[in-house]
């Protein structure tokens, strides 16, 4: 007997022998909705179905009464042997029995009620099954292979391969299979039948698949699965017919139509777009067309700049300039619509197009979108204008009517053009921008022009495609300002570098000064008034004094000049040094001193502010020589009050102002811009060395206050020095008078003392006066030097070192001297001020300070001062 199992479902049992590997699958038609019959419209054909055997039931019921019949009929003797041989028959096909379950050749009945359900599960499968062996014999077939081949009893079953015939296209794809079922492999085709098998005319789409049947100790078959495509294929059809319609509709649509990824890459453009833009709708998508081939002035920025969150999906209303490809601009209203993925990166955007060239919009939307655009266009802050190619000014704005209002004058709109208000050199420059951007170029240069009034603008210019013909828009913004502090910061850069300059001037002139000066000193010493030689040797230490006066106003300019400030009422000082101005104005000239109540203090040397204030009202008498008033005015001005001056580089802070005013000559505007240059003088030659108001800046400016000018020709000039506030801290009062202490009348002393400096003739000075006041003096040329000398002299109480020197400046070698462990005092000898290198020394360490040049008597009481008691 042969039991076959279902092929979908179960295993084929060929001789009752289960499979190795089940299949499972699920049905697509059943999938897709199709109707599942309960009962098979057709018996399926097995060839291994076997009823009971109602015979062998009632055999073996026989054998069982007989041996109880024996009993009651025949002897015991014959009843038992005949009991025994029928045990015996029993127990040999009980053996056999198990020995056929063992084997598999026989079932118990729940196994069978299993292979009877399975079997019932593939007889109403909708696709069609049907297993054949090796040698092409069928053993199974469902009722949906006979339904779909048309057969009415298993006597008219065809296999597969004999089933589909016909084309070759046919022919080809069954061979296909076949071969895969010889070969044990899987194989799936669709196949075209017309007519179909049921039927005789229309089309059949038929898939076939195939699959090998593996048995343990058998021969292999093979599974056939053939199913009735028809349906589901027409309805592919029809979607697809739907879908092509729909992008006909949409490549068709009256609107332009676009969609683009994040980066800017288009994926899809319909064909309305396509012909607006003069592109091949073939090349489109293929990844060569980006945003920036088609939207034009970087508008592409607009659209990938559209940010959101998570989820969000954000449509933007944008007017845009589309590129055609012949360079041509065409106006359009973007519906920009993109959505953002949950991670919130941006997805592929849906963007309409609406052309908004003349006579494509309806009259009311452009009349509409005019009001718009002209209420834009005329409050917009940056001053805009359209011009054709010969420049003629077509529409501007109203900012463009404040910067450039030469460029609108004329009755004759020909006579209104850019070029009106610009100066003559940059007015080619201009003209070229103009017929580039009407020819369509991009990444035109801006120009820089001087207009009218000292006042400048920058131009950018972008196409302009107006009915009337191509032209250019021209965007200006006001440079004034701009141009203003680019000159003022060259003018700083200017002065920073002369100062530097003066101040290394400066600096090398003091070291020559400080001998000339010590020598004098010397010489004075040995020679007395009567001697002939005295007043000789008083006329150099003079001259020398004179030269040291002007060395100081060249680092009074370049900054660098050493300063004593102290805590100042500025009204007491300027009262203190009236009478002293009173004798410089002359007879001719009335100073009138103001100040006003409560006046804050500052913070300044009170030496060189006296030195400020005498040079501006000197400088104030120059300009009167037929007399005059010279106005002293002292005032506070508080933070708040500052906008009031109209100087942008004064930051807004609490200052005492002082100002100097005259009613003199006045200073013309083109050399306004170079008073505080040094040497810089409109004086005659001999009367000015051109410093004085040099050092009023760099006095002004060390001390950290502003000095302005303000100057009329013929109404005068007023000087304003603006100092900061001070406000006063605990204990500074005291330690400034402690350090007012005059030094002792005993100039002489004891002790070693180092020297260090790079200037010869300096350091032979210093050695000389210091030794002949009882000083043991040791000499070094620069830091490196001063280290040598130090490790083979430990005991020295006190360094006196000049500040620059080569090789090893001197704070570098103070900090060396501590980190070895050099204790001793020192005095830093410099022209500079003591706050160009304070900053340079360890935290927390005390020096002394002498600035050059220096007298042979401020020298040795700087020592003296300093140096250990005797």
């Amino acid at each position: 007997m042969l039991a076959l199992q279902c092929p979908d479902a179960g295993s084929i049992l060929p001789n009752r022998s289960p499979l190795t590997r089940p299949w499972q699958r699920r049905s697509r038609d059943a999938e897709e909705g199709d109707v599942l019959t309960d009962q098979p419209t057709t018996a399926a054909f097995d060839r291994t179905e076997r009823a009971g055997s109602p015979g062998l039931v009632l055999l073996f019921a026989t054998c069982l009464v007989a041996p109880i019949a024996a009993f009651s009929v025949l002897p015991k003797d014959q009843a038992g042997t005949l009991v025994i041989g029928l045990l015996t028959v029993l127990a040999v096909i009980g053996i056999f029995a198990l020995f056929g379950y063992a084997v598999g050749f026989f079932q118990f009945s729940g196994q069978a009620a299993r292979s009877d359900l399975t079997r019932l599960i593939c007889d109403s499968e909708p696709e069609g099954a049907v297993v054949s062996d090796g040698d092409g014999k069928i053993l199974y077939a469902n009722d949906a292979y006979m339904r779909i081949s048309g057969a009415r009893d298993p006597s008219q079953l065809k296999v597969v391969e004999r089933l589909f015939s016909g084309s070759s296209d046919v022919s080809e794809s069954i061979y296909r299979l076949a071969q895969a079922a010889r070969d044990g492999k899987r194989n799936t085709e669709e196949l075209r039948l017309s007519p179909p098998l049921a039927g005789d005319s229309g089309v059949g789409w038929y898939r076939v698949r195939v699959r090998p049947l593996n048995f343990s100790g058998s021969k292999r078959a093979t599974l056939w699965t053939v199913a009735d495509v028809t349906r589901e294929r027409e309805r592919h059809e029809n979607v697809f017919q739907e879908l092509q319609h729909a992008i006909d509709f949409l490549d068709h649509a009256p609107a332009g139509f676009f969609s683009c990824d994040a980066a800017g890459a288009v994926s899809y453009m319909n064909a309305t777009l396509a012909g607006w833009l003069d592109y091949d709708l073939a090349q489109v998508g293929s990844g060569g067309l980006e945003l920036n081939d088609f939207i034009a002035g970087g508008g592409a920025v607009l659209l990938s700049s559209i940010a959101g969150g998570p989820g969000d999906v954000i449509t933007e209303q944008l007017d845009l300039d589309l590129k055609r490809r012949n360079g041509r601009s065409l106006p359009v209203r973007l519906l920009h619509r993109v959505a953002f993925g949950q991670d919130g990166l941006a997805g592929a955007s849906r963007t309409l197009v609406f052309n908004r060239a003349p006579g494509e919009e309806p009259a009311e939307d452009l009349r509409a979108a005019e009001v718009r655009f002209a209420r834009v266009f005329l409050a917009a802050p940056m001053a805009m204008a359209i011009v054709d190619r010969g420049g003629r000014i077509k529409r501007s704005n109203t900012a463009f009517a404040k910067l450039m209002p030469e460029a609108l004058k004329g009755a004759d709109p020909a006579q209104r053009t850019i070029y009106g208000g610009i100066a003559e050199p940059n007015r080619g420059a201009v003209e070229a921008a103009v017929v580039a951007a009407a020819e369509l170029k991009t990444d035109i240069a801006p120009a820089d022009v001087q207009l009218s009034g000292d006042r400048s603008a920058r131009l950018l210019f972008s196409p302009s495609d107006e009915a009337d013909g191509p032209g250019a828009t021209i965007y200006a913004l006001d440079t004034t300002e701009l141009r203003t502090l680019k000159e003022n910061f060259a003018q700083s850069q200017k002065m920073q570098a002369i100062g530097q300059l003066a101040g290394g001037v400066a600096h090398d002139f003091n070291n020559v000064l400080t001998a000339i000066i010590g020598y004098s000193d010397l010489l004075l010493a040995n020679h007395r008034p009567t001697d002939p030689s005295f007043q000789d040797i008083m006329q150099i230490k003079q001259n020398a004094n004179r030269a040291a006066g002007l060395v100081r106003q060249l680092l009074a300019f370049s900054r660098r000049q050493t300063l004593r400030p102290e805590v100042l009422q500025l009204g007491d000082v300027l009262s203190e040094l009236q009478l002293l101005m009173r004798r410089l104005v002359g007879e001719k000239i009335s100073l009138e001193l103001r100040h006003g109540r409560d006046l804050w203090l500052v913070k300044a040397d009170l030496n060189q502010f006296e030195q400020v204030v005498i040079n501006l009202v000197v400088n104030a008498r120059d300009a009167m020589p037929k007399g005059g008033k010279i106005e002293l005015l002292i005032k506070n001005l508080a933070a708040a009050d500052c906008a009031k001056l109209n100087e942008k580089s004064l930051p807004a802070a609490d200052y005492v102002m002082i100002e100097v005013a005259d009613a003199g000559t006045g200073i013309p505007e083109d050399v306004r811009d170079k008073i505080f240059e040094p040497f810089f003088t409109t004086k005659e030659v001999g009367k000015g060395t051109g410093l004085g108001l040099a050092m009023v800046y760099g006095i002004v400016k060390q001390t950290g206050g502003y000095v302005f000018c303000d100057s009329t020709v013929g109404v005068g000039t007023t000087f304003r020095i603006l100092l900061p506030r001070y406000v006063p801290v605990a204990g500074e009062e005291e330690v400034r008078k402690e350090a007012a202490k005059k030094p002792a009348a005993d100039l002489t002393g004891h002790g070693t003392i180092l020297l260090v400096e790079d200037e010869e003739a300096v350091r032979a000075f210093g050695a000389r006066a210091l030794s002949a006041r009882g000083y043991t003096v040791l000499e070094a040329a620069n830091g490196v030097e001063a280290l040598e000398v130090a490790e083979k002299n430990p005991k020295i109480d006190l360094i006196v070192s000049d500040v620059v020197m080569p090789e090893m400046d001197g704070p570098t070698m103070f900090g060396e001297m501590r980190k070895r462990g050099v204790l001793a005092k020192v005095i830093f000898v410099s022209g500079y001020a003591e706050d160009a290198f304070q900053k340079n020394l360890p935290e927390g360490e005390d020096f002394g300070f002498l600035a050059k040049p220096f007298t042979l008597k401020q020298l040795v009481e700087a020592v003296k001062g300093a140096a250990p008691p005797a």
